[in-house]
């Protein structure tokens, strides 16, 4: 696992890329390195098998929220690892005759006219440490398109209907044949007049503009589950953009940003913090009261406890995502506090307390006084150049 690339590197795209944005750079790295295209480079199979392997995560909702959490060791142990993915439940047909179109002329191309899913959209939410820890429930303010309620959808004025692409013929593409030393090839694009749709709309909705929708803004209560962590998203199903031609609506992807806490710092599902403790704490022992994400608890601090020295809440951590009676822990280290500003009383009561434990104070002085005095300070040239013309 650990000369794995990441997922993300090897496709080339942002931690936050959407749907749109990994199919395309699949797309372009699969056209790239296919086998059949690069005949004599023996490394671009690997590559190949690279690119799918990272597809066939990233573009998986579960896969990918797995690999953002667990990175590679979320498939280990026949999960995925080693090149072991099955890439039989993925649709790649479209793609791959896309790239077989794109050199060929043939291929299967997609039907644009048919079924398409909306596009997914992105919002930001920030919430609190605790919130992040516990879960919560957040409400956002964001701009979602419904169908025209004076077209239905049709993007034709009332009383009206779309009509058959003259262009294309209603088949929402255009063949353009054209010769070369290979021969007859085919290439085939949208068409410029329907936009691939096979229909145009003569007389325009006055409401909608002739696009079928209409921009409303609405509020949207989001489940932030606990245990979620910074820059991590939440999926809101069919809440993204209107499906083209009867398609699904795409999902509302929902980045949560968390905000610093003053004491406790968080690493993957264990929370880090530190607590002062007195000399006397440290030196006798005790009760300590510690903060939590929980709350309050109470330590009993050794005696003879030393400066830094850490400690673990077991349980008092974060929640896993997968399971939220699962949780890390909490680890805390000590630090001793040294008394500053002694009356005369407390600094005698110190000398004394010295003096039974071993007079650390007097051997330091005669320590000190037992040492060989430091050599003098080397003279400049320019010390010594004055010294001798001081004598003439």
């Amino acid at each position: 696992m650990a000369d794995k690339r990441d997922y993300y590197e090897v496709l080339g795209v942002d931690r936050n890329a959407d749907d749109a944005a990994l199919k395309k750079a699949f797309r372009q790295l699969a056209k790239k390195y296919h086998p059949d295209m690069n005949p004599d480079n023996p490394d671009a199979e690997q590559k190949f098998k690279e690119v799918q392997e990272a597809y066939a995560v990233l573009s998986d909702p579960d896969k990918r929220r797995q690999y953002d959490q667990f990175g590679h060791a979320a498939f280990e142990n026949g999960g995925g690892g080693a090149g072991g993915f099955d890439f039989s439940g993925m649709d790649m047909s479209d793609i791959f005759g896309d790239i077989f179109g794109d050199f060929f002329g043939g291929g299967r191309s997609r039907n644009d006219n048919g079924p398409r899913k909306g596009a997914n959209l992105r919002a930001q939410v920030r919430i609190t440490f605790e919130e992040a820890i516990f879960g919560c429930e957040k409400e956002l303010e964001i701009v979602l398109k419904d169908e025209c309620t004076n077209c239905h959808g049709t993007g034709a004025k009332p009383g009206t209907a779309k009509e058959t692409c003259r262009k294309c013929g209603g088949k929402g593409k255009i063949v353009y044949t054209t010769q070369s030393l290979f021969g007859t090839m085919q290439n085939v694009s949208s068409c410029p007049d329907c936009n691939g749709s096979g229909q145009v709309i003569k007389e325009k909705c006055p409401d909608c503009h002739g696009t079928g929708y209409v921009a409303n803004r609405k509020r949207i209560k989001v489940s932030i589950p606990a245990g979620i962590d910074d820059g991590q998203s939440v999926r809101l199903r069919d809440k993204g953009e209107p499906g083209r031609n009867g398609g699904p609506r795409g999902d509302l992807l929902v980045e949560v940003i968390v905000s610093r806490h003053p004491i406790f710092q968080r690493q993957d599902m264990n929370i880090f913090s530190t607590a002062p403790i007195s000399y006397a704490q440290a030196a006798l022992g005790g009760e300590l009261r510690i903060n939590t994400v929980d709350g309050d608890v109470i330590y009993e601090v050794k005696p003879g406890t030393q400066t830094d020295t850490r400690i673990r809440l077991r349980g008092k951590g974060v929640p896993s995502l997968r399971n939220s009676s699962v949780r890390g822990d909490h680890y805390v280290t000590l630090v001793v506090q040294v008394p500053t500003g002694l009356n005369d009383e407390a600094k005698e009561t110190l000398k004394k307390f010295d003096e039974l434990t071993g007079n650390s104070l007097e051997k330091a002085a005669k320590a000190a006084a037992d040492a060989p005095k430091a050599e003098k300070k080397k003279k400049s040239f320019k010390e010594k150049i004055k010294e001798t013309f001081d004598d003439l």
